[in-house]
């Protein structure tokens, strides 16, 4: 049966094939030798945004006002998974727990790799297309830090860290 990207964004299913998808691919490349697993699926990510964005548009602007409730919005539309998400803003860290993600539900003891580690290329990709097609003069910008814990490994959530920054147009 063929679905259309818009029925593909309504179906339950779709999130339970990637995360089963994720895994059989870390398992493939590792098997292949590639050793960049992060970097890879990272990029999956951004990609998978940037067809994502397409057809659905969570705010006009995201700026450190309102970048809480976006990233909640984005992970309840697009996983299916209430988050709750800190601004450090000392270090200028955006860091995201979620306690049921929906890429990392299972412990896998042959697998190194977090499948969260797509989110970290989805989000920061997301909400800088969002702000670099706005048409405000500065803009908040994202970018993956790391994933600090995640269920995949064992841990109760999975905490994925971004860091943040105000650029401004010349």
């Amino acid at each position: 049966m063929n679905y259309s990207r818009n029925e593909l964004l309504l179906a339950d299913a779709a999130i339970n094939q990637l995360r089963n998808a994720i895994y059989h691919l870390a398992r493939f490349m590792v098997k292949n030798g590639k050793d960049d697993l992060k970097e890879r699926l990272q990029r999956m990510g951004k990609n998978i945004a940037r067809t994502y964005i397409k057809y659905w548009n969570p705010a006009e602007r995201i700026d450190i006002n309102n970048i809480k409730d976006v990233i909640i919005t984005i992970y309840k539309k697009v996983l299916k998974s209430s988050v709750s998400v800190d601004l450090e803003d000392n270090d200028k860290l955006l860091l995201i727990n979620d306690l049921d993600c929906a890429l990392c539900k299972y412990k896998y003891d042959d697998i190194q790799i977090a499948g969260c580690e797509i989110l970290l290329g989805f989000i920061s990709e997301f909400i800088n297309i969002i702000n670099i097609d706005s048409k405000e003069k500065s803009f908040l910008m994202i970018e993956p830090v790391m994933i600090q814990e995640s269920k995949a490994f064992g841990n109760k959530s999975c905490i994925q860290i971004f860091k943040y920054k105000i650029e401004v147009r010349t």
